[in-house]
């Protein structure tokens, strides 16, 4: 449900660079796209306004523009400069499935099946995108025939009436962890959540998680029940950790690293983070978090549980020493496009290095 843009972006650096005709403009899109390929956001965002600005029907640095604003997690803005590239060149490679990517994760499923008929007829060979369309096309008839559970602060769908009961405890569960993690923040998320439950086939089928992952959430909290009504603590546990997803992207939508995402859903999930000592202690030595940076999802199931551990005990030491309103803030600043050392040295009053040569 991720999509990268390592494999588009020296593609159309080329080509773009090659058919710019004015000099400066070139120069422009070349450091543009340098800049998007090297995960320079921001750099590239004021490389392409400024190209924008001297050639603003060029479709090639629109659709850069998109690329760059999707990579800062500015959707909207995202979804916008895609359809202007595309109304300047309807054919423009990778404009349309970008745009499809885009409104799905806005949550507009309707909207992003019908882009994607459209690439699919394009490039009838084309099997990934033939496989997101079948996936998402799934993914629409199985929520059209869903029931849900509304509450104040989450909209849980579910299938049937035989999880009737499996949504209202949900809603519970999703309430208490809402105020406790809220709390504990000092932040609430500003819209209600949407949540849905799947069965374990249908959540691996739309999320295509790792076989070891209890949760997901894409803007949309997604878990497979796994005999939720037996095990109350474990789904207590797992919409929690997903909450906290939730709640982490409304105060920062970029710059968050892996460790310090997951780190925080882990540790407040539940109290008890022994296990996570026992983990870390039968390491061979420990995972420094400058390796946990990005996501988990490459990891075997061993490793993924060294990694939450590891991430779970940093995030409480830093909870501990600085406080929630002190995580929340630098979230803030991290989702702003500070840059993670200078944010994290101002609110936690000690540098990222010192940080981590400590134990845990």
């Amino acid at each position: 449900m991720r999509f990268c843009l390592s494999a588009l972006v020296p593609f159309v650096l080329a080509a773009a660079v090659s058919a710019q005709i004015d000099p400066k403009t070139a120069l422009l899109e070349r450091s543009a796209w340098a800049a998007l390929n090297a995960g320079q956001a921001h750099a590239a965002v004021e490389a392409f306004r400024e190209a924008l600005a001297a050639d603003p029907k060029n479709a090639r640095l629109h659709l850069g523009a998109g690329l760059a604003a999707a990579l800062e997690r500015r959707d909207a803005d995202a979804r916008d400069e895609f359809e202007r590239a595309l109304a300047l060149d309807p054919k423009l490679p990778q404009a349309r499935a970008r745009l499809g990517l885009i409104q799905y994760r806005l949550g507009d499923p309707a909207n992003a099946i019908r882009t994607y008929e459209i690439v699919v007829a394009e490039n009838p060979g084309d099997k990934d995108a033939q496989a997101t369309l079948d996936r998402w096309k799934r993914e629409a008839e199985l929520h059209d025939r869903m029931q849900q559970a509304i509450g104040s602060h989450f909209t849980v769908s579910f299938e049937g009436p035989r999880e009737e009961d499996v949504a209202a405890q949900a809603l519970e569960s999703l309430d208490r962890a809402y105020w406790r993690i809220g709390q504990l923040l000092g932040s609430y998320p500003n819209e209600p959540i949407p949540v849905v439950l799947y069965t374990t086939q249908q959540f691996s089928d739309i999320t295509r998680s790792p076989a070891w992952a209890a949760g997901a959430y894409d803007g949309t909290i997604r878990v497979p029940m796994r005999g939720a009504l037996d095990k109350q603590r474990e789904l207590d546990r797992v919409l929690a950790h997903e909450f906290t997803h939730a709640l982490i992207r409304t105060l920062a939508s970029r710059g968050v690293p892996t460790w310090l995402n997951e780190g925080i859903a882990t540790a407040l999930e539940a109290d008890d983070l022994d296990w996570a000592q026992k983990n870390v202690a039968k390491a061979d030595k420990p995972v420094p978090l400058r390796a946990l940076q990005n996501g988990f999802s490459r990891f075997n199931g061993a490793q993924a549980q060294l990694a939450y551990a590891t991430s779970a005990l940093a995030a409480r030491r830093l909870l501990e020493e600085a406080g929630g309103f002190a995580i929340a803030n630098l979230l803030r600043d991290l989702g702003a496009g500070i840059d993670f050392e200078t944010a994290f040295l101002h609110r936690i009053q000690r540098s990222f290095a010192d940080f981590q040569s400590a134990p845990f």
